[in-house]
């Protein structure tokens, strides 16, 4: 199975010492969010866990531990956008994120550590100009620490129409002009371009729409091929294997405006001080009328079959 950790908030940036301290122990608890009495207990071990994927704008909490959890299969996805404080408030800038990202990846391996660029939005600041500026100084930095970058546009969830009013997301045709120069760019840094959720429309632009965690990149990461399991998305056009999010929604730090992850600044600020490290929960603690059911995991690597084709 795949574990994920970065759907729901961003664990690597805010709760690296709870995750090792639940690497250590060998489980977590996860609460489901839509029936909070129900509590799913993962077993965190390499013998079922094919591979670990970490998703966050700020790597740097976790370098210290790369070694510790060396023995698990992993992949970085780390964002890095150009937007400022009044849109990300407590995002490190993106040089500092750059720096992390080249750390991480001269440790793991350019194949291990993906980009993403998004969400791409418009506003008085940022138009197709200033994206294709911004991209571009992005991904020379980048050159040589990464294969990929993943590229999605803006979604109107309600949250984010109420958090930041004055975002909007690109029409089509904007998104095709800004998707061709990215793809270019790209291309002039050994740097593929993946969409996430984006239909079909741009891959006669460049754009790779096979989705940003397919099969074969999964695959790519663990270096052994898979016999997983369809599993339904909770987007219908995704495309990934995401696997279990052991994450807490409204627990992210970051605060960006246009989080579908968090409902509002108090929430956050209320769960970030509910969060004991020593927990096997994110958030919080085990109540006495919690049901603890056990996961079902196995490992769908395929047995005695490397990867030695990509």
């Amino acid at each position: 199975m795949i574990i994920n950790t970065g759907c729901r908030t961003d664990i690597p940036a805010f709760y690296s010492k709870w995750f090792m301290n639940r690497i250590k122990e060998g489980y977590v608890y996860v609460r489901n969010p839509y029936y909070p009495k129900q509590v799913t207990k993962y077993i965190l071990d390499p013998s079922v866990v094919d591979c670990i994927d970490f998703c966050t704008k700020n790597p740097e909490p976790m370098l210290k531990y790369l070694d510790e959890i060396s023995h698990f299969k992993q992949f970085w996805f780390v964002t890095i956008t150009p937007y400022g404080k009044d849109i990300e408030p407590n995002v490190p800038d993106k040089n500092k994120v750059i720096n992390s990202f080249q750390k991480l990846s001269t440790k793991l391996g350019n194949s291990f550590v993906g980009w993403r660029y998004d969400p791409i939005f418009f506003n008085d600041e940022f138009d197709i100009g200033k994206h294709i500026k911004e991209f571009e100084y992005i991904a020379n930095q980048l050159k040589g620490y990464t294969n990929y970058c993943t590229i999605s546009f803006l979604d109107l969830y309600e949250k984010v129409k109420r958090n930041a009013p004055d975002l909007r997301p690109p029409t089509k045709e904007e998104q095709i002009t800004l998707a061709s120069s990215i793809v270019e760019i790209g291309r002039k840094n050994n740097i593929e371009i993946y969409s996430c959720c984006e239909g079909t429309f741009l891959k006669e632009y460049g754009v790779n729409i096979s989705g940003c965690r397919n099969q074969k990149l999964v695959e790519q990461s663990i270096e052994c091929k898979l016999d997983y399991p369809k599993i339904k998305n909770m987007r219908s056009e995704c495309n990934c294997l995401m696997g279990n999010d052991i994450g807490a929604y409204d627990s992210c730090g970051h605060l960006c405006r246009y989080c579908y992850a968090n409902t509002n600044k108090n929430n956050v600020i209320s769960n970030m001080k509910k969060h004991i490290p020593t927990s096997p929960l994110l958030i919080g603690s085990i109540k006495i009328d919690d049901k603890i059911t056990i996961a079902k995991q196995k490992s769908y690597k395929i047995k005695q079959e490397q990867v030695t084709l990509f």
